[in-house]
């Protein structure tokens, strides 16, 4: 284990980017892959890398994150690691609450105060990717950094996604240049990877030297990392860039978040979850495996407790606990699976008409998100044939013409969506 760095998770803000699955829950409790949730990415690369002091910001619905990190993520009684959620909280010197992602980590550096920790690793709450954080460590350490930047390549069409560092011969950060409206802004920067021209994009993940990261947030009221903190650390400070090579994706709007999912159901799926190695953790639950009648499965992940009747499945997400009727067809979509499973006896008292948790016989899924104990009856069409981008109703929405169905939903028998 590194005894001399802490992990900060950023939660994020309101998670307006990633509604309606941010309604009821806090962005990093979102659901990912059919069992885990968003928070267990960054926490396993945590982990996996040796650091287990972490330390997780939010302020907006912070029970859903509360609930799933004391059930996952318990250390032995005499283990210096620990897991913990820091809500933005209003005290006797201020009343106001986090006002961005810097601005969250200068509110709460009282709680960093253990003289041990040398260093502050900051990692986002609304990514992919798997990444070994000592390599990071080592680095910053061997250049003598005050701060290092984690950096991904991007191509020119991409360049205004991001903000693009340069960088000199010992990759010290000369330049930074947040979200260029085009590329002719940092045509300068570029660099020359594998024969091809790229751009060293920031991945939103920071080493900082604590007593470096105490400074230029107590003599400023910069709100952002990215657009303001680095910047202004560059003309000051010894910032340098580590690059990543591998896969890395921010998820932090509905169509990142759905297409990123559904990859992983091809069978060259850009991020292994079968990687015994590199694990990626969550709740342990004790559910049965999944059961199926005479179903037809392809290329679709089905998580643990599901129970799948004589249904065509292709290349879908099957989220913990789903009940998956007869001559169902679910294509391209993302189905959460549920909370818990109905009991005998509240489908013996269950009244006439009334729909179960699941999808109902005959009823056809395509291009959507199911979000959790979603109640969809029988003969239901969720497929936005009239392609509509945008729409809100009392039970689902569609946005960029995803259609998402709420989560605790009822979808009436024959509703056609």
């Amino acid at each position: 284990m590194i005894n001399d760095v802490l992990c900060v998770i950023l939660g994020g803000g309101r998670g307006t980017r990633l509604y309606p699955l941010t309604k009821d829950r806090a962005k990093p409790a979102v659901p990912l892959f059919g069992k885990y949730r968003l928070i267990d990415i960054p926490i396993s690369n945590c982990l996996n890398s040796g650091l287990n002091m972490i330390k997780i910001l939010t302020q907006f619905n912070s029970e859903s994150l509360n609930k799933h990190i004391s059930r996952t993520y318990k250390f032995e009684a005499y283990s210096h690691g620990f897991i913990e959620v820091i809500a933005a909280d209003q005290t006797m010197d201020r009343t106001d609450w986090f006002e961005g992602p810097a601005d969250a980590v200068r509110k709460t550096l009282k709680h960093f105060s253990n003289p041990k920790i040398k260093y502050i690793c900051i990692l986002s709450g609304d990514q992919l990717y798997k990444m070994d954080l000592r390599a990071f460590y080592e680095f910053h350490i061997q250049k003598k950094a005050q701060v290092t930047v984690a950096c991904n390549l991007a191509d020119s069409r991409d360049v205004s996604a991001f903000g693009i560092m340069g960088i000199d011969g010992t990759s010290k950060v000369r330049e930074f240049v947040e979200k260029p409206s085009s590329e002719g802004l940092v045509k300068h920067l570029a660099v020359r990877r594998g024969g091809a021209e790229k751009y060293l994009c920031s991945m939103g993940i920071y080493f900082f030297n604590k007593e470096t990261l105490q400074e230029l947030l107590s003599t400023s009221r910069k709100a952002d990392f990215g657009k303001e903190v680095i910047p202004e650390a560059i003309a000051e400070k010894d910032v340098y860039a580590y690059e990543f090579e591998g896969y890395w994706r921010d998820i932090g709007t509905i169509t990142s978040f759905y297409s990123e999912n559904l990859l992983l159901t091809s069978p060259d799926a850009p991020l292994d979850l079968f990687d015994e190695e590199w694990p990626i953790y969550t709740r342990s639950r004790s559910l049965p495996p999944a059961k199926y009648a005479q179903a037809h499965i392809e290329n679709s992940i089905v998580s643990d407790g599901s129970l799948i009747g004589a249904a065509a499945i292709k290349n879908s997400i099957i989220g913990l606990r789903s009940k998956i009727g007869d001559n169902t067809t679910i294509e391209d979509s993302i189905i959460m699976g549920a909370d818990y499973y109905e009991t005998r006896e509240e489908i013996r008292h269950r009244k006439r008409g009334a729909v179960a948790i699941g999808i109902g016989d005959g009823s056809v899924v395509r291009h959507a998100i199911l979000d959790k104990n979603a109640r969809v009856g029988r003969n239901v069409r969720i497929t936005n044939e009239r392609g509509i981008q945008d729409h809100e109703a009392q039970h689902h929405m569609i946005r960029d013409g995803i259609v998402i169905v709420y989560k605790n939903a009822t979808i009436p028998d024959g509703t056609v969506i």
